[in-house]
């Protein structure tokens, strides 16, 4: 047993020296791709369980946290991030150099194995989305680059609902374009994929956060509903409101440096090597969204090692972490929490259960 964790802990740390060069315009793509999907598997746990689709957010509140961002000035640095693609609104403000996207579920890789594929095939953000719904794309597409996202998604919302053929169509590109990221796929994962795509598909802007065994809540939001939410002062922050935004996800991705990885918060090799990789490329972080997972690992009386991963991680003094409580008339509200300010209180014992953690 220890020749085989001494084993595995050489080949985490090959893979992750490897990504020393991802995105480098000196690097062939087929280099790239083969160490992005390296150090998926070397820093990736075996698969968990949880009781959600998660193909979207269930927080509304998820864009009232940016203004705390902006006053933190965090810009750069390294992102680690849980869920789906609310983290995007997250990196588009943080404009991190790098973002690991940390989840218990393989089926959160394969989400943003997705993602990754409509940002290759997408030239602007009403594409994006118009493939993501798998909508028609529409003509004169360079004129909608300034257009508002109210615009963009009423455009999405009037679309035609595609024929079998359509769909086919574009979840063939969209295979082919994940098959060329280099990541060993089985047959369930393929599917899962098809699945996802196709409900983007059936449900349109109208799709909802979905438990198993139990049907939507009234207060969970559409996907309308988060593109077209508005940061505490109301302005529309998701990353598909701005050109700008979508494009530096889009650069980010194309340089395989947002890294979807399977991983438990208190597992021993996904945050461990993440703090590796930051250590040896002089990274800090600056960013951590881990929506309510907290709860869950109080209750589970996990919480601790959670603490002591994070504690390996290099961070800012400005790092933040983002966090979403829920129990507010069935809804959420987003709070941040400075990184070494949670440490600290965690070291001297304040938070003896989630509720004195985030109160």
């Amino acid at each position: 047993m220890v020749l085989i964790a001494s084993l595995r802990r050489l080949a985490v740390a090959a893979a992750i020296a490897a990504v020393s060069v991802c995105g480098s315009d000196a690097q062939s793509p087929t280099a790239s791709r083969a160490t992005f999907a390296g150090v998926i598997t070397a820093l990736s746990e075996p698969n968990g369980y949880f009781d959600t689709d998660n193909l979207i957010s269930n927080e509304q509140s998820y864009l009232t946290v940016l203004s705390d961002i902006d006053r933190a000035g965090l810009r750069g640095g390294a992102y680690i991030g849980v869920g789906p693609d609310q983290n995007f609104s997250y990196i588009a403000a943080s404009r991190p150099a790098v973002a690991f996207i940390v989840d218990v579920r393989r089926d959160n890789l394969l989400l943003h194995l997705l993602f990754k594929a409509l940002f290759s095939l997408a030239r602007t953000r009403v594409e994006y989305l118009s493939l993501l719904c798998g909508r028609p794309v529409p003509p004169a597409l360079e004129s909608w680059r300034n257009r508002n996202i109210e615009a963009i998604a009423a455009y999405v919302d009037q679309a035609a609902v595609p024929d079998a053929a359509a769909v086919n169509a574009l979840r063939a590109r969209v295979t082919s374009t994940i098959a060329s990221f280099g990541l060993a796929l089985g047959d369930a994962d393929r599917e899962t994929i098809d699945r996802f795509h196709r409900r983007f598909i059936e449900a349109g802007l109208g799709l909802r956060f979905q438990s198993y065994g139990r049907g939507p809540q009234s207060y969970y939001p559409t996907l309308r509903d988060l593109l077209l939410a508005g940061d505490s002062g109301q302005r529309q922050q998701n990353y598909l409101a701005s050109e700008e935004g979508f494009q530096f996800l889009k650069d980010l991705q194309a340089h395989d440096r947002v890294i979807p990885v399977v991983g438990n918060l208190t597992g021993p090799t996904a945050l461990v090597g993440i703090g590796r990789w930051l250590r040896e490329h002089d990274e800090t972080l600056s960013l951590f969204y881990a929506s309510n997972v907290e709860f869950y690992l109080f209750r589970e009386g996990t919480f601790d090692r959670f603490m002591a991963n994070l504690s390996h991680i290099p961070h800012s003094d400005r790092a933040l972490i983002i966090r979403s409580v829920f129990g507010y008339g069935g809804g959420s509200v987003s709070q941040t929490q400075a990184v070494p300010d949670l440490l600290d209180g965690v070291a001297h014992g304040r938070y003896r259960d989630y509720w004195q953690l985030v109160r």
